[in-house]
């Protein structure tokens, strides 16, 4: 039985760490003039996932 394929958009956006799995905020691309400077602050930088 041939080995299963990474699904190439989840490793796009995720990173295995050895505590979980790093990735980035949502919500940060465009139509970012609504938003409140203290939202867009908060969505800054990476999150982790726990496995």
């Amino acid at each position: 039985m041939p080995k299963m394929k990474t699904k190439s958009g989840a490793a796009k956006r995720f990173l295995k760490t050895a505590s979980g799995f790093k990735h980035k905020h949502a919500f940060k691309s465009h139509i970012l003039t609504k938003m409140s400077t203290k939202r867009k602050r908060q969505l800054r930088g990476s999150s982790l996932l726990h496995p």
